[in-house]
């Protein structure tokens, strides 16, 4: 069900709500949280979709706050909402606050009175964040803070900006996309034979943070100098491209080799070919929401591992 509520209020919104629930019982038992998504006007739906599909592991009420970009104060102030249960909002409960003109600077305002009691709440900006999340209005009030330096203008820049502004609770999806490399880099190195890796390369392509972040994790924990290389690749394929770990003499090679797939190359043993998919923005969402404690080892590698980094070398030919 959708009910759609312009020029209004929060108040109305909220008495809405409690309407909703009366006369049709749908109810925000089990709700375990809000999410906050900060979204630019008429750039809703993909966030939505994702929330909602997020929403049947995590029953939730999603608040949606829709600004436009620029100088907001030259629009007539004005609320249009709308509110969406029931098979038009998954496991959760969706909020999508239109805000113009004056109305618009006031986000925190906006949802303070639509938070759910004494849940927490995780702010997510699935386009172009704030200079600093954790300072925001909206971060304000969030114990989890979600960015995507992938939908940034310059996705490695903001990488290296959050560095310097990270605040616990902060996360960003480059970071959440390495979940399953990072399983299967740990998984080989957790075979005989147990020697020390000596060198560590790992290639991607320019618009890809996660590339760096790899990078910067493996040279954090295996305590070697990471290479990284950032390639265009012939076929246009975006995102990690492969990592290679030398151990001796020895080469264990993790290349991806579709948009899906993956082959492990390692002495003495078969060549393998791994699932591993790209991971789509629901699956990002719903595993951010499964810890809404801070994400330490993130922390570390954000704000250390990345400056300890060394620059890396642009590839103009194929990738390999």
């Amino acid at each position: 069900m959708i009910v759609d509520l312009p020029d209004t209020t929060t108040s109305q919104v909220s008495k809405t709500l409690v309407k909703i629930r009366e006369e049709g019982g749908a109810v925000a038992l089990g709700r375990v949280l809000t999410l906050v998504i900060s979204t630019e006007l008429g750039h809703e739906e993909e966030a939505i979709e994702a929330a909602n599909d997020a929403s049947r592991e995590h029953p939730m009420r999603v608040i949606v706050v829709s600004t436009c970009s620029g100088d907001v104060t030259t629009d007539e102030p004005r609320l249009d909402a709308q509110i969406r249960v029931g098979g038009d909002a998954g496991a959760s409960e969706v909020i999508v606050l239109k805000a113009y003109g004056d109305t618009a600077t006031d986000e925190e305002g906006l949802v303070t009175g639509l938070l759910l009691s004494d849940a927490p709440v995780v702010a997510w900006w699935p386009g172009e964040a704030p200079a600093v999340v954790s300072q925001s209005p909206l971060g304000r009030i969030a114990q989890r803070r979600i960015t995507d330096a992938a939908a940034q203008p310059d996705p490695r820049g903001f990488l290296n900006h959050l560095s310097g502004c990270y605040a616990p609770g902060d996360t960003d999806f480059s970071w959440t996309r390495l979940t399953l490399w990072r399983a299967q880099l740990a998984a080989v190195l957790d075979q005989p034979p147990y020697e020390p890796i000596t060198g560590i390369e790992v290639h991607g392509s320019p618009d890809s943070p996660s590339t760096q972040l790899l990078a910067a994790w493996l040279q954090d924990a295996l305590g070697t100098q990471a290479r990284h290389e950032l390639v265009t690749p012939a076929h246009g394929s975006s995102g990690i491209q492969g990592v290679k770990l030398y151990r001796g003499d020895t080469v264990i090679e993790l290349e991806r080799t579709s948009p899906s797939i993956a082959t492990l190359l390692q002495p003495n043993q078969p060549t393998h070919d791994i699932s591993l998919p790209r991971r789509s923005l629901r699956d990002c969402l719903a595993e951010e929401l499964r810890r809404l404690d801070p994400d330490d080892l993130y922390g570390e590698v954000v704000q250390n591992g990345l400056k300890a980094l060394s620059e890396p070398a642009v590839i103009t030919k194929a990738a390999r």
